[in-house]
């Protein structure tokens, strides 16, 4: 079965250029240029994903993906001409999954589809891989680049991914935000120190959508963060 994509970009050329590089990759695409008529689209077909701007002319595109959130965890990749850190943070604290910045490549785009339903898609239980490391809860899967929590995948990022196993594979030890940020992120310069803090609220969020009480990820104020041992 095709995964389905709604597009919500006001922009007809763009649409049309996501939509066919979309289309052209296999994906069951449709698109729309309001919010509005995403919220409408949504209400009436259950998508694996959504591509949504940032910019739109009834509402901001994060507004949009807070309202969304209320009552669905479908991956989010927003798309914005606004590159700047504040904007990709704050698009991680409301639930997006990846940040793509105008001007864009329509295949760059297709490929970043490709890799967040990779991470988000479910492992059903009898496929789930023999875990290559244990800490506590966790497992990690390093041929999938999935993590599991009480046996359940965590829809990571790949840099969230990254930043949890830098966590798992020394529980107890404090890592800075500066060592995080050269261990887990595939360009360390790109990375500001608020960026680790809003990748540890999305970690944290996402552990609690399977366990409301646990807190694995521990603050060591002044210092950085750690896993709880045991």
């Amino acid at each position: 079965m095709k995964s389905s994509v709604l597009v919500v970009e006001d922009e007809p050329s763009i649409l049309d250029n996501i939509l066919y590089s979309l289309e052209t990759e296999g994906f069951e695409a449709r698109g729309c240029g309001t919010g509005a008529d995403a919220l409408a689209a949504l209400r009436s077909t259950a998508f694996h994903l959504i591509v949504l701007d940032v910019g739109l002319p009834d509402t901001q595109g994060f507004e949009l993906c807070k309202e969304i959130r209320k009552s669905s965890s479908v991956p989010i990749i927003f798309l914005t001409a606004r590159a700047s850190e504040l904007d990709r943070v704050v698009g991680l604290e409301i639930g997006g999954d990846d940040y793509v910045v105008k001007p864009f490549s329509p295949r760059e785009l297709s490929a970043r589809v490709k890799a967040v339903l990779r991470r988000t898609r479910p492992v059903p239980a009898g496929d789930q891989p023999e875990a290559r490391k244990n800490a506590g809860p966790f497992r990690i899967d390093e041929d999938r680049a999935q993590i599991f929590f009480r046996e359940t995948a965590l829809p990571l990022s790949s840099t969230e991914f990254r930043l949890l196993r830098v966590l798992c594979e020394k529980p107890g030890r404090i890592y800075s935000r500066t060592q995080l940020m050269e261990i887990a992120w595939e360009d360390p310069g790109a990375a500001l120190e608020r960026t680790v803090d809003a990748h540890i609220k999305s970690v944290r969020a996402k552990i609690k959508e399977i366990d409301p009480e646990a807190d694995p990820i521990e603050t060591h104020r002044g210092f950085g963060y750690a896993l709880r041992e045991g």
